[in-house]
């Protein structure tokens, strides 16, 4: 079983602060848009989504026999109970229950996903489709795709992201920029959620910590049942400023003489 204090840096008497500012050190440090390494930052998220739940932290410390599955891409659960801190349980016999944890990507796209679940010391893949723009904690009936022919019933957990923040269908993201651009104004390009590349306009005399919008470019409207329609979310862009470390002495006494 896997060491998910070691991967934190962090005793198991550790309290629940002293996780969490472990996790957003180490996903800051290994995120791939910052250059980190993906492995790195996926054990990372993995380590964070268990130990962040009081209960799969509890069954993480006691471990028991239980039943267990693996998932397809975009999952990559290789144990029981591991990497994304999944937690089945019999609920009746023709339906069985489960969580699983998704990441922002995963509700921003969508899509087909194929688990082996097994019941029974008998193991079946089983193909589930996850809504785009499903929510934290929502649960979703699969009809007659279990194994026995009964339903699936699986709750779906979105894990906290160290870049993006989601408020509704909106994101908010920051993004650094040296100083003067802040002040003389520029174009960036900075990408969204789903990879694709965006262009920001910064206008002059921006301040550290504005909010840029970029309208349509957040998460799409759901295709949960009921909630069908509506625009997509927005992007909002914190910009936050950088200064170059390789200011000349002649800059900063032409800053100071414009302050005097």
């Amino acid at each position: 079983m896997k060491d998910y204090y070691s991967t934190l840096g962090v005793a198991r008497t550790a309290t629940d602060d002293e996780i969490k500012r472990a996790y957003r050190k180490l996903a800051s440090q290994h995120h791939p848009d910052k250059g980190g390494d993906k492995a790195q930052f996926q054990a990372v998220q993995e380590a964070y989504s268990v130990l962040s739940d009081s209960q799969r932290r509890q069954e993480y410390d006691n471990p028991r026999s239980q039943a267990h599955f693996a998932a397809g891409p975009g999952f990559n659960f290789d144990d029981i109970f591991g990497m994304f801190g999944v937690n089945m349980r019999q609920h009746q016999a023709r339906s069985p229950r489960l969580n699983i944890w998704i990441g922002l990507e995963d509700v921003a796209r969508g899509g087909a996903r194929v688990i082996a679940l097994q019941m029974n010391n008998t193991v079946s893949n089983v193909e589930i489709n996850i809504p785009v723009g499903i929510s934290d904690g929502d649960t979703i009936r699969y009809p007659q795709v279990s194994p026995d022919g009964g339903d699936l019933v699986i709750t779906f957990r979105v894990r906290p992201d160290p870049r993006w923040h989601r408020d509704g269908r909106n994101l908010t993201v920051d993004q650094e920029v040296v100083i003067w651009d802040l002040i003389l104004g520029t174009d960036i390009t900075m990408r969204d959620i789903m990879g694709t590349d965006l262009r920001l306009t910064i206008p002059p005399r921006t301040q550290p910590g504005s909010l840029l919008r970029l309208r349509g470019r957040g998460l799409p409207a759901s295709a949960m049942p009921g909630r069908h329609g509506g625009p997509a979310g927005d992007l909002l862009v914190r910009v936050q400023a950088r200064i170059p470390n390789d200011i000349s002495e002649d800059l900063l006494a032409a800053i100071r003489l414009s302050q005097q």
